[in-house]
């Protein structure tokens, strides 16, 4: 009797985590959808060509098989961005010695912002200059991409800094693919980023 009592016990135990165990978490990819014909449209960041804060030319190739998370700022933004990069900082320290995790700051102020100065602003962060990338190069172009990431960055006369942009930071896989994004001005939003991160990781384990 005590031997039945044990095996339907351990039976109920079985139950009991075969039901608490559930699929593995995957991100969706953001951007690609059907059109009205019903085919998929795809959607990618275009190709880049910028300067990196070491004076490096940086394109897509060098993202490429990399996770890499990427904001929009300036470094003289009086408004939001030291509180973005006070939290692609707390993500920095996250990843920090991950050789498969960049992060990527494009500027939107490349007119003040030049090598020297991201060189500056990076070394005042304290971070790995081969592991964070702060990019310049022509504006426009700095602008357009912006747009790639579904991230909102123009110049407005009227804005603080005479630029009006979005704190958020994006999460991109290792085929350019946008699988996440949070509001960088939002601790509690950047804690779910921190997740989605290892949600991420585990698919390339």
């Amino acid at each position: 009797m005590q031997n039945k009592q044990i095996y339907y016990l351990l039976c109920i135990i079985g139950v009991v985590l075969f039901a608490c165990k559930s699929e593995p978490k995957t991100l969706p990819i953001i951007g690609d959808r059907m059109d009205l014909n019903g085919e998929k449209v795809v959607h990618d960041i275009r190709d880049f060509e910028f300067v990196s804060q070491l004076g490096d030319t940086i394109t897509n190739a060098d993202v490429d098989g990399k996770i890499y998370m990427t904001d929009f700022f300036f470094t003289s933004c009086p408004s939001i961005c030291p509180k973005v990069k006070k939290q692609m900082l707390r993500l920095y320290e996250k990843v920090k010695g991950n050789e498969d995790i960049l992060l990527v700051s494009h500027t939107i102020d490349p007119k003040r912002d030049s090598v020297a100065v991201l060189k500056t602003y990076a070394d005042n962060m304290g971070i790995d200059h081969d592991q964070w990338l702060f990019l310049t190069g022509d504006k426009e172009e700095l602008l357009d991409i912006a747009d790639d990431y579904f991230v909102a960055a123009y110049e407005d006369p009227e804005a603080p800094g005479g630029f009006d942009h979005s704190g958020k930071i994006i999460l991109l896989d290792k085929a350019g693919k946008i699988r996440s994004f949070c509001d960088g001005t939002d601790p509690v939003s950047v804690d779910r980023m921190m997740k989605d991160i290892d949600i991420l990781l585990a698919e390339y384990e």
